[in-house]
């Protein structure tokens, strides 16, 4: 796979548009929608008060959590997908747009999600062997160390490691801001980590 792409391209008032539009459909609240629609309650007075599928968790409702975590996904791979096929070359900015989106939607005063199944979405929609070591990562340290933030940060770090390695440093670059965003957002997790309370899943803590 070779370098098709740079890393900003010019900013036209198509751009601009599909930078909107990836924002836009990266700050749909799946989880926060999910939960009302089914009766689960405010997902913000819950637990974390997080938008994401973790958050989802702690309701107690499993099937709710998998969709959140699938729907969250699948609207980074969207967004992506729908660049390359109606503007090629802007898929790496409008990637970054739908995280930022997640992340800090208007419908919420900017308040959401840390980004993390989002992401995994954007990798797997940039180049699909980016996307599978975001998910070797992220399922396995889901699987082994059985904390959450650790595999996400983790997963999310891998990324633009990924992306260097298969030669596309335009993906690289955008992805390494993007993992620097969900560590920030993750930084109540580090403090947890660090002072050996972060719980674990499945644990009541």
């Amino acid at each position: 796979m070779t370098q098709t792409a740079s890393i900003l391209p010019a900013l036209t008032p198509t751009l601009l548009l599909a930078i909107a539009a990836a924002y836009l459909m990266g700050s749909i609240p799946f989880g926060l929608l999910l939960t009302r629609v089914t009766g689960a309650g405010d997902l913000r007075a819950i637990g974390s008060g997080n938008i994401g599928a973790t958050n989802v968790l702690r309701t107690g409702r499993k099937g709710l959590a998998a969709a959140t975590l699938l729907l969250d996904l699948l609207k980074g791979a969207a967004a992506v997908w729908l660049a390359r096929a109606f503007l090629p070359g802007s898929e790496a900015v409008v990637a970054l747009a739908a995280v930022v989106g997640h992340c800090f939607p208007v419908w919420l005063r900017f308040r959401g999600g840390k980004g993390v199944a989002t992401t995994m979405g954007v990798a797997l929609g940039l180049a699909w062997p980016i996307g599978l070591v975001y998910a070797l990562v992220w399922l396995g340290l889901l699987a082994t160390v059985r904390i959450s933030s650790v595999g996400g940060m983790t997963a999310a770090i891998s990324a633009p490691i990924a992306a260097l390695v298969i030669g596309r440093a335009d993906y690289a670059v955008v992805l390494a801001i993007i993992a620097a965003l969900v560590v920030v957002l993750h930084r109540a997790n580090i403090a947890r980590l660090l002072a050996g309370t972060e719980p674990r899943i499945g644990s009541k803590g």
